[in-house]
């Protein structure tokens, strides 16, 4: 039997501590050379708010941390499915460090947070399966990947698939990057159904990994601040090569995904991209119909949470379609036959794209 991947339930949550720019404007920034940055703060929050899009993120509370973000996103997604979390086969859970302490740096991955995950929602059946795996941004979109392909190997027919991290607490806040990033988690359920009941589900996806000159474009290093003690590492960026790097990648990953489904661009209602930089999201965009020999751009078809949320990385992708998906977002909404397009970049550097039919 030919099956094929539906999600029947999502959930997210966003923590509720808000940073806004104009909180930076009192911060001294350094560059990499750890030396100060004479540029007035209000001319450098001004410029980053303009490039990236984000005029506020959001943090965790003090005592939360990544896993418990996961179990509020995940059990609202097993209630709007309706399963019973016994019957699920596999926990995949995408974050990038773990657990990690306010006020300290020190990653927790022991146990897994997907075993933590099941420990907090009491699942008792031994054959769920509950695995971490690290994929960079692209993580969550990964994990769907992942359970999709378990599904059609026929070893498994429900999943629960979650995005979590907790950027604020590995943060250099003297690096002019730290502006970018925010916490989030979002959750969804996935299901294996017979293609002869459903027309709906999961149509076609690609993946790609980069790692010779890209590998170490994302990083942990010291912090930008003279005389730092070089054995606490922050997470870096060289955010110019990203930029290049995404801009001639994602775009072709995203046109064979659409070409391995049979589905021409102009068929795809929404593009769900990884929530990392307006400007680079609707540069990908552009270069994407540029592929398809297309100059205009249909208004509405990518929805964004930056702007708000910041960027949240496995979390931005199902936290944005969970909101779209129960009309939580101006100006967009999803019917039974819409065709969408997930995409996301980043550390590795990966790149992966989903395409699936409402």
């Amino acid at each position: 039997m030919k099956v094929r991947t539906v999600i029947t339930g999502t959930g997210c949550y966003i923590p509720g501590v808000v940073k806004t720019n104009q909180q930076f404007i009192e911060q001294e920034f350094y560059d990499d050379d750890a030396q100060r940055i004479t540029t007035p703060s209000q001319e450098i929050v001004d410029k980053f708010q303009k490039i990236t899009g984000i005029e506020e993120r959001r943090y965790i509370n003090d005592n939360m941390n990544s896993s418990d973000m996961a179990v509020i996103a995940a059990r609202l997604a097993i209630e709007e499915s309706g399963i019973d979390p016994e019957e699920l086969d596999q926990i995949i859970l995408a974050h990038n460090f773990g657990n990690v302490i306010k006020n300290t740096i020190q990653t927790d991955v022991l146990p897994a947070l997907a075993s933590r995950v099941k420990h907090e929602l009491g699942i008792k059946n031994p054959n769920c399966v509950a695995y971490d795996i690290l994929f960079g941004c692209p993580g969550w979109v990964q994990g769907v990947i992942q359970a999709d392909s378990y599904f059609k190997a026929g070893i498994a027919k429900k999943a629960l698939v979650i995005g979590t991290e907790t950027l604020s607490r590995v943060l250099d806040m003297y690096d002019r990057d730290c502006m970018i990033f925010s916490d989030g988690a979002g959750a969804s359920v996935l299901e294996a159904r017979s293609e002869d009941e459903i027309n709906n589900g999961i149509l076609s996806w690609s993946v790609q990994s980069h790692c010779i000159d890209e590998a170490y474009y994302l990083y942990l290093g010291k912090s930008n601040f003279p005389g730092a003690d070089s054995r606490i590492r922050y997470i870096k960026m060289k955010g110019k090569k990203v930029y290049e790097y995404a801009m001639q990648h994602v775009p072709a990953a995203m046109k064979d995904c659409l070409d391995k489904a049979g589905i021409p661009i102009q068929k795809v209602k929404k593009i769900f991209i990884h929530q990392a930089n307006e400007k680079m999201d609707e540069g990908i965009i552009r270069r994407l119909f540029k592929l398809y020999g297309l100059t205009e751009i249909p208004e509405h078809i990518m929805p964004m949470s930056i702007h708000k949320f910041g960027n949240s990385s496995v979390a931005t992708i199902p936290t944005l379609f969970d909101m779209v998906k129960k009309g939580q977002v101006i100006d967009h909404s999803l019917n039974p036959g819409d065709v969408i397009l997930f995409a996301s970049v980043g550390a590795g550097m990966n790149i992966n794209a989903v395409c699936y039919r409402i």
